[in-house]
Parts: C-alpha cells; sequence; structure tokens
C-alpha cells in the first residue's frame, strides 16, 4: 500500500506504482487547492481520498480494475479549476472528487456534466453547487443556507444587544455564508452594525479593520476563509481585544491558529459533525493515526466517504456508465466512515446532522456543548 505522506506532492506516481500494464484500470481524479492559502484544506481532502482509493486497490480495486488517480491544483480559483477539469476530462477521469472552494465547484461543474464525470464535493457548502448543478454533482457536506441560518440565530440569540459586523471575501463561499447569516440575523429582528468585504489574499487589512474599529464592533461574523479571518482577527484584536469571532467551516483546522495566533482562542465556528468521533470510522482513523502519523481533522474523512458512497454506487450498478451511478447514488444508501448516507435529487447529502459549534482552544477545536 502507498504511504500517505503530511505533505503529498507524488500521488500520481504513488498509486500509478502499483498498476501494472496488464491490468485494467478505472481513471479517477482529486482536485483542489493544493497552493495557496487554502492548501491546509486542499491536502486534507486529498489525503482523505487516497486513503479510501488505497484501500479500494487493496482490497482489489473496483469491478475487478485497478483505480489510478490524478490529483490536481485548482488554486481555490474559478479559473483554475476550468482548467483543471479540462485536463482530467483529457486524461479520461470518470470521476472526481473535489472541488474544495464553493467557487471552483461552480466554476468546474459544467465541464464535468458535459463530459459526463460525476463529481462528489466534501467541502463546497454553496446551495448553487448542488442548486444549479446537473445530475452529476453531488456532496457530502451541508449546505450555507443551512450553516447561515444556525450562526444568525446563534448571533440572534445570544447576542442582540451587541454590535454586530458581518464581513466576506465577496467569493461565492465567503459573500453566500455572510448573507444566509444576516438573512436569518434580519429575519430575528436584530439588525448588523457593518455588512461589508475585504479583499481576501492580503497581508494587511488596515480598510476593514478600522472599520469594525471606529464602530467599536465586539462580535464580528466572517464569510472566507481561514487565512484571510485569522490574519484579520490578530489585527482587529489589537484594538478590540474583547472582539468575538464566529465564522463557518473553512475555520475546520488548526491551520487557523498558525494565522491568528492567541488571538484565535476562543473562536467559534461552524462545521459538520467531527468524523473522527463516528464509531463508523473508528478503524479508519486508527489507520490514518498509526501508519501515517497523521491526525484526519477538516474534510478528510469527507473525502474517504465520498469515494466510499461513489465505489458503493459502482457496485450497486454493476458498472462504471456514469448514468447508471448516477441513479444508484441518488437511489442507494451507502455505510461511510459519516455513517449511512445517501443523496437526495439534487446531489445533496441526507443522512448527516445539521451543521454544529466549535470553538478554539490553544491548540485545537472542540465541540461547544
Amino acid at each position: 500500500m502507498c504511504s500517505i505522506r503530511n505533505l503529498l506532492v507524488a500521488a500520481v506516481v504513488c498509486t500509478a506504482a502499483n498498476v501494472t500494464a496488464a491490468q485494467a484500470q478505472i481513471k479517477v481524479g482529486i482536485a483542489g487547492p493544493l497552493s495557496g492559502s487554502q492548501l491546509p484544506h486542499g491536502e486534507q481532502q486529498e489525503i482523505g481520498a487516497l486513503k479510501a482509493f488505497d484501500h479500494l486497490n487493496d482490497e482489489g480495486g473496483l469491478l475487478g480494475e485497478e483505480i489510478v488517480i490524478t490529483s490536481l491544483d485548482d488554486a481555490c480559483e474559478p479559473e483554475q479549476a476550468k482548467a483543471v477539469a479540462r485536463q482530467l476530462v483529457s486524461e479520461g477521469v470518470i470521476f472526481v472528487v473535489g472541488h474544495v472552494c464553493s467557487g471552483a465547484s461552480l466554476a468546474a461543474s459544467k465541464i464535468y456534466e458535459e463530459a459526463g464525470i460525476i463529481m462528489i464535493s466534501p467541502a463546497s457548502t454553496n446551495p448553487k453547487v448542488t442548486d444549479e448543478g446537473g445530475p452529476n454533482v453531488f456532496r457530502v457536506i451541508g449546505r450555507d443556507d443551512q450553516q447561515g441560518r444556525i450562526a444568525g440565530d446563534y448571533l440572534a440569540d445570544n447576542h442582540s444587544n451587541s454590535n454586530i459586523a458581518i464581513i466576506h471575501d465577496g467569493q461565492a463561499y465567503g459573500l453566500g455564508l455572510a448573507e444566509f447569516t444576516k438573512r436569518q440575523l434580519n429575519k430575528r429582528g436584530v439588525i448588523e452594525v457593518i455588512f461589508d468585504s475585504y479583499t481576501p489574499e492580503q497581508t494587511d487589512y488596515k480598510l476593514i479593520v478600522d472599520k469594525l474599529v471606529d464602530a467599536k464592533i465586539n462580535v464580528l461574523y466572517a464569510g472566507g476563509y481561514q487565512a484571510d479571518i485569522g490574519l484579520i482577527l490578530r489585527q482587529v484584536k489589537k484594538e478590540l481585544p474583547s472582539l468575538q469571532l464566529f465564522s463557518g467551516d473553512s475555520l475546520s483546522t488548526v491551520e487557523f491558529l498558525f494565522m491568528s495566533g492567541e488571538a484565535g482562542e476562543g473562536t467559534y465556528f461552524t462545521f459538520g459533525p467531527d468524523m473522527r468521533q463516528m464509531p463508523e470510522a473508528a478503524d479508519v482513523v486508527a489507520a490514518f493515526r498509526d501508519e501515517d502519523a497523521y491526525e484526519p481533522e477538516g474534510p478528510t474523512l469527507y473525502g474517504y466517504g465520498a469515494v466510499q458512497a461513489w465505489a458503493q454506487a459502482v457496485q450497486l450498478a454493476g458498472s462504471l456508465q456514469p448514468d447508471s451511478v448516477i441513479d444508484a447514488l441518488k437511489s442507494g444508501s451507502f455505510d461511510t466512515v459519516m455513517g449511512k448516507i445517501g443523496f437526495d435529487e439534487k446531489g445533496d447529502v441526507t443522512g448527516l446532522s445539521a451543521f454544529v459549534w466549535y470553538v478554539f482552544g490553544k491548540e485545537d477545536y472542540v465541540l461547544v456543548e
């Protein structure tokens, strides 16, 4: 079996080494950010999916054929995601795990649809991914209209008398999450002091920080990605040390604490269930920890589960033909590290509990009891 390292730079070579020229091959892809600020989540998705494919190959492959993986970097950028999708089409893949970022998934999904390629995202939460995606599009994570409703309710229940600001990075994920949170907060009769955007991928966020300081914000909800949010928090807490940060599932990595430093302690965020706690995941979690010295946080096990669902749908269909596999995905139920799941007609996952709250301590995040 190919070992999985913390930094995967030779995924294709590693997998291909198990395949002889005489064996039939099933070509699959993994697409996500393997560079830039979203590298942590991209690596987590990749590591989870590779481990699942590796386990399938250890058991004889799928329908008697060996699985060969191509893993590509979309940098969390829509245009690069399109280029990645076209390359995967040209290489003849039939299934893609990805993408991570909602904007990338939205950009790539139509290309996959035209080519008859099934994609299952472990991390893209914008509702448009499945609302506007074709029959080939699935995800094993919840939606931001759910996540924003939970966030808006929490802020209304606990911080209705605070100076609340909602900020976002203007991208598909961050903007959508901020808008859904604002919508629910306002529905509850609470109006934020600031609703504004910031430019992502900066080192200095003085413009948005000054606005927050001038308005004496003490509760901040941020829609965007963990690197930007961590730096904004680090900078704003120098002026507003008692500010409380809330955010979404992009913070589900300890990398957030590297960006925010001590300012990140006490930050609340929503994410799906921590699959490391699922009894169905116990053996896989142990394999990651014992074989690879790797902690499967964030979307790692969601990536693993996406592969499991697809592979079981192929077995249920008895075929690799996309229409048959799509029908099986939408009609079947699948035993995964996430428990028993299925998919509705849109491709949204069923069988998972809603988003829940986590809070950061000094070194990691824990479930809010």
